[in-house]
């Protein structure tokens, strides 16, 4: 029985000195092997590995997957114009995977990711700090966004890796004014686009003018064309009047007298009130006595 029992408590601490020495190593952590409290070497491969028990070495995990810091409110710069911005950011990084950067991780930070944390935006404030600065507004906002990121990425890049940090990826999510500014920048952009508008409502006003004025000018000699046209049509019509009613009367001249003297009756006894005193025998009357020799001239001359 004694027997019996001694066995189990050897094989009980058998067990635990071996599951001391055993340890796995998850495809999402990296393994410190300590020994004797200095590292021993730094296990990146998953799968299961061999230590000696404790106190003669001791192992600690590290999370290698990617890890995302973002400011929990956006922070005020100042750009080359002295005005303020806000900008919200967010960076992608995790611990480095060349040779000696988990353990200069582990080094830097004692394996504390608050204080990576805090370190790395500390470090990514002095870098937008340092690009926003010698930019314009417009250039942080639209102009040069992009180059503005990549320099922030290529300093923080840079320093990440004095302290074990591999950064994925650096990005600008918010940029704009502060409260203060936002009212006197909508004014201004008011202003522009009130300027832009009456200057194109006096372009547009003197392109109308200019418009209607030679609109005006075409109609002008269009007219005096057409009238100079008719007038001449007008002219050429009465020679030709002219001209037949000289040959027609031509051939009799007695017919010619007594067409005009129906004309001047027409043009005299026009209207009903009208009244002329005159010697019935003057020769306006001629034709209204019977039929004497001037009619029967004039109808034997109407008969050629």
């Amino acid at each position: 029985m004694n027997r019996i029992a001694s066995f189990l408590v050897a094989a009980f601490v058998a067990f635990l000195l071996l599951s001391s020495t055993v340890f796995v190593v998850d495809q999402r952590k990296y393994a410190i092997v300590f020994a004797l409290g200095q590292i021993k070497e730094v296990i990146r491969e998953p799968g299961l590995h061999f230590k000696l028990p404790p106190p003669f070495q001791n192992v600690l995990f590290l999370d290698n997957r990617i890890m995302t810091i973002e400011s929990p409110d956006a922070e005020r710069f100042i750009t080359a114009e002295k005005m303020n911005i806000l900008v919200d950011s967010f960076v992608k990084w995790r611990i480095g995977r060349a040779d000696g950067q988990p353990k200069l991780y582990y080094v830097t930070f004692n394996g504390d990711e608050n204080r990576a944390r805090d370190r790395m935006s500390q470090i990514i404030k002095a870098a937008l700090n340092e690009e926003i600065t010698k930019r314009t507004v417009g250039e942080v906002i639209s102009g040069q966004r992009g180059k503005v990121m990549e320099g922030i990425r290529t300093k923080v890049v840079a320093e990440a890796a004095q302290i074990g940090v591999e950064i994925i990826d650096v990005r600008l999510k918010r940029v704009e004014y502060v409260e203060q500014i936002n009212n006197s920048v909508y004014d201004r952009m008011k202003a522009e686009r009130l300027r832009v508008a009456n200057e194109l409502r006096s372009t547009g006003s003197a392109d109308s003018e200019k418009i209607r004025a030679d609109a005006e000018r075409q109609r002008s000699v269009i007219l005096a064309e057409a009238y100079r046209d008719a007038e001449q049509i007008k002219g050429e019509g009465d020679a030709k009047a002219s001209a037949i009613y000289a040959e027609a009367f031509g051939k009799n001249p007695e017919f010619y007298k007594f067409y005009r003297s129906l004309e001047a009756y027409r043009a005299t006894f026009k209207n009903h009130g009208d009244v002329m005193v005159m010697d019935s025998s003057s020769d306006f009357f001629k034709y209204f006595k019977g039929t004497g020799a001037a009619p029967a001239a004039a109808a034997a001359g109407g008969k050629k």
